[in-house]
C-alpha cells in the first residue's frame, strides 16, 4: 500500500499572494539567467548586463523585480552595486523545474524514437520486424 503524503497547510491569501508575486518573478527567462548567474556569486550590474546582454537599464529592471520578490539583495560598493541571492530556495525552485522539463523532454524523445522507427519500417517494408528481410 502506498504512503499517503500529508496534505499541505491551508496558506492564508496574503502568503498565497506573496507566493504568486515571487513564482511571477521567476517567470521570465532573463531573471531566471539572471538568477542562475548569481547562484555562484555576487555580480555587479555592469557584469549582469554584459552576460545577459541588452541595456544595463533592462537588466536594471529585471533586478528590481527580483529585489521586489525577495529574491536578490542589493551592495552598492562606491559607484557599483553589486547583487547575490537572497533565497536560495529561488535556485532549488529552478532547480525542480529544470528536472520536470529534462524528464518531459526525454519522455516526448521515447514517445518520438519508437515511432519513427515504425514510419522508417512502413517506408523500406521493414514496419513489424525486428531485422530488415532480404528479398
Amino acid at each position: 500500500m502506498a504512503k499517503a503524503t500529508p496534505c499541505p497547510p491551508a496558506y492564508p491569501p496574503e502568503a498565497l499572494a506573496r507566493i504568486a508575486q515571487r513564482l511571477k518573478a521567476l517567470a521570465d527567462p532573463t531573471r531566471l539567467q539572471i538568477l542562475q548567474m548569481l547562484g555562484s556569486r555576487e555580480r555587479c550590474v555592469s557584469d549582469l548586463v554584459a552576460r545577459v546582454g541588452g541595456t544595463q537599464a533592462t537588466v536594471s529592471k529585471h533586478l528590481a523585480v527580483l529585489r521586489a520578490a525577495g529574491l536578490v539583495r542589493p551592495r552598492r560598493d562606491g559607484m557599483n552595486v553589486y547583487y547575490a541571492v537572497e533565497d536560495a530556495a529561488a535556485l532549488e525552485v529552478c532547480q525542480l523545474m529544470c528536472g520536470c522539463v529534462e524528464r518531459e523532454a526525454s519522455r516526448a524523445i521515447a514517445e518520438v524514437a519508437p515511432a519513427s522507427g515504425a514510419a522508417v519500417g512502413a517506408l523500406t517494408g521493414t514496419a513489424g520486424t525486428s531485422a530488415a528481410r532480404p528479398r
